[in-house]
C-alpha cells in the first residue's frame, strides 16, 4: 500500500484516526477506515493510487473464504476438527497442545494464504483451547504466527514464487531450508506464547 508519510496531507488523517481510536468509544477497524476514506476525500493520496494497490486476487478469495469459516462453525466441522486434536493432546501439557496447533497452521499455510489459513483455523483453535480448559489467547496468536510461515513451498507466498524462476529453484528446495526455519520459528514461538499469554 502507498505510504502515508510520501502524501504530507496524509498525516492529518491518519493522527486523526489514531487519536479517534485512542480516546473515542468507536471501534479500531471503524476509526481506522474513517481515516482511510478521509485520506482519499482529502485528496492526500490520489484515488488511482489508491485503486492501483487493490489486489483484487486476494480480496476475492478473502471474501469467498469468510463464508467457508463461518460454514465450518454452523455445520460442527470446527467442533469435529477440534475434538480431534483434542484426542490427540489428550493427557499431553499445555504447551504440546500450543505446538500441535501452531503445526496445524504452518502445514495448512503452505497451501492457502496466510490470511484464508487464519480464517479457516482461528475457530478451530478456539474451540481447540476451550476443549481443554484453556484460555483461546496463545492458540489464536499460535494459528498467526503458524500462518505467517510460508517457508516449505514457492506457492505458500507471492515472495516465494517470485525467487524460484530467478533463481531456479525446484519445489523440493524450499523445504530444505523451510523445514530448518518452521522448527526454529516453532520452538521459539511456542516457548514465547508460554511466557507471555497465560493458558490458565
Amino acid at each position: 500500500m502507498v505510504a502515508g508519510e510520501e502524501f504530507h496531507g496524509g498525516k492529518g488523517p491518519c493522527k486523526a484516526g489514531q487519536e479517534c481510536a485512542r480516546r473515542c468509544p468507536v471501534p479500531v477497524p471503524i476509526a481506522f477506515f474513517g481515516a482511510a476514506v478521509l485520506i482519499v476525500v482529502t485528496g492526500a493520496i490520489p484515488l488511482r493510487d489508491v485503486y492501483s494497490q487493490i489486489d483484487g486476487p486476494i480480496l476475492i478469495m478473502l471474501a469467498a473464504l469468510i463464508p467457508v469459516s463461518d460454514s465450518l462453525r454452523e455445520t460442527g466441522a470446527t467442533d469435529l476438527i477440534a475434538k480431534l486434536l483434542s484426542d490427540i493432546s489428550s493427557g499431553l501439557p499445555p504447551v504440546a497442545a500450543l505446538a500441535i496447533i501452531m503445526t496445524a497452521a504452518m502445514a495448512v499455510t503452505p497451501f492457502l494464504n496466510n490470511a484464508a489459513t487464519v480464517l479457516v483455523m482461528a475457530p478451530i483453535a478456539a474451540t481447540f483451547a476451550g476443549d481443554l480448559g484453556l484460555r483461546p489467547d496463545a492458540f489464536l496468536m499460535a494459528v498467526a504466527i503458524g500462518a505467517g510461515c510460508d517457508f516449505l513451498t514457492p506457492i505458500g507466498h507471492q515472495c516465494n514464487t517470485l525467487v524460484m524462476g530467478p533463481g531456479g529453484y525446484r519445489f523440493g528446495d524450499y523445504s530444505r531450508l523451510g523445514l530448518p526455519l518452521s522448527l526454529l520459528v516453532l520452538v521459539v514461538g511456542v516457548g514465547t506464547l508460554w511466557l507471555f499469554w497465560p493458558m490458565q
